[in-house]
């Protein structure tokens, strides 16, 4: 049995794709515990929840979800790594007195968050890195995981220079990485990549990643999920007599009401049914006014996805990889972060495609009603979803980590 910490950045997909590995290790008889920075959520179910301290001039971890939520492409992605540094140097300044505290024994470190790395450092404790997103590992012809650009194994010097550029951008990240192992008296690392650690694991597989070299520098492991997310439940509405189609922009776009309404149109049009999870961003009357199948704060997933024949989503990792799961094809509206690197991945596998303007609504119906209709898609997606199940999901990452803490 082992104390085992896990430390990530306080985001609501990756504390739930924690949580889902805290289960399967709890199930083994470890402890699992989360150590977030000062303030963040308590949306870990019932793993333990502690946090560091805050210090004087520390960003307030509710300003900086705040900020991540607003949609603005690359300029919100690169605020949000400015903001993750001082959230990597409160981490530091207070995580090395509290693990020792809380007895842990081991890190699971999400690969964004470079903390984890530095700290299990410095403690001289086993160290787990977890891709909870896009994994960051460069790659030959692998653009940067928030960029939409496909797989160009020959555009050298394209990539070269725009990881040039996204170091220059990550200069104040960097600065706080090399600093703190320093302090911590490590060996020197200088950037995020430097933390990744030798043993890795991703919610990525191969199937649906543009392609690297072998051996992979990470496990490819799928999504990690809690054994009541992927428990047979029932649909909480009446089945539909047309084409599901099911729709979720997590928070960044759950109240865009221009966008639903040109969704619920073009459904209407493709003679599909909409079903829809706002996040809890549209009051009572403006969802009911929608005229859609279903409309709710938060559905299950994998419960709905089962029964859908086609998932619109901003292409964030989980939903993406649920989706797929489910052998679902996708359209994909991304805003920022990784979600760009997602929907290259879903073409470049022809797993679906972007989504047709809403300024075009009759294209969008026509869209909506070709993808539905693509027998060659939707065997491609159930090929894939074939792969995700074999990965092994929270199950093989706990015998992984597991393994890490044996000498």
């Amino acid at each position: 049995m082992a104390r085992i910490a896990f430390i990530c950045p306080p985001f609501a997909a990756h504390l739930a794709s924690f949580a889902a590995l805290g289960e399967a290790l709890r199930a083994r008889g470890h402890e699992p515990f989360f150590l977030l920075n000062a303030g963040a959520p308590g949306t870990t179910g019932d793993i333990p929840l502690h946090h560091v301290s805050a210090r004087a001039g520390d960003p307030a971890v509710g300003r900086v979800l705040a900020a991540a939520e607003k949609p603005g492409g690359l300029v919100a992605t690169l605020r949000t790594i400015a903001d993750s540094a001082a959230l990597t140097e409160q981490l530091c300044a207070g995580g090395r007195e509290r693990l020792k505290a809380l007895g842990a024994e081991a890190i699971v470190g999400d690969q964004i968050e470079p903390a984890g790395f530095l700290l299990a450092r410095a403690l001289g404790l086993p160290f787990v890195g977890l891709a909870c997103a896009v994994p960051i590992d460069p790659a030959p012809g692998v653009p940067l995981p928030f960029l939409d650009w496909p797989y160009e194994p020959d555009a050298h010097g394209k990539l070269r220079r725009t990881r040039s550029i996204a170091d220059v951008l990550s200069r104040r990240q960097n600065q706080v990485i090399a600093g703190w192992a320093e302090r911590f008296g490590i060996e020197p690392v200088a950037s995020l990549q430097d933390c990744l650690g030798p043993v890795q694991v991703a919610q990525m597989v191969p199937e649906v990643d543009l392609p690297r070299p072998r051996p992979l520098p990470f496990v490819p492991v799928g999504p990690l999920r809690r054994a009541a997310e992927l428990a047979n439940a029932p649909l909480p509405f009446a089945r539909p007599d047309k084409p599901l189609v099911f729709a979720t922009m997590g928070t960044l776009l759950g109240g865009d009401l221009k966008l639903w309404r040109a969704l619920a149109k073009a459904c209407r049009e493709a003679g599909t049914a909409l079903v829809l999870a706002h996040g809890g961003r549209l009051g009572d009357a403006d969802a009911a006014g929608l005229a859609v199948h279903h409309a709710a704060a938060f559905l299950p997933y994998r419960a709905v996805m089962r029964h859908a024949a086609l998932v619109i989503t901003h292409g964030g990792s989980n939903t993406v990889l649920d989706a797929l799961a489910c052998g679902v094809p996708l359209l994909v509206r991304p805003v920022g972060f990784d979600q760009p690197g997602n929907l290259a991945r879903v073409r470049h596998h022809r797993l679906g495609e972007e989504l047709a303007g809403l300024r075009r609504p009759g294209a969008l119906a026509a869209q909506i009603r070709r993808v539905v209709g693509d027998e060659t898609m939707h065997a491609r997606c159930r090929e894939v979803a074939s792969a995700l199940a074999r990965a092994g999901g929270a199950e093989r990452a706990a015998e992984i980590v597991e393994g890490a803490l044996r000498p």
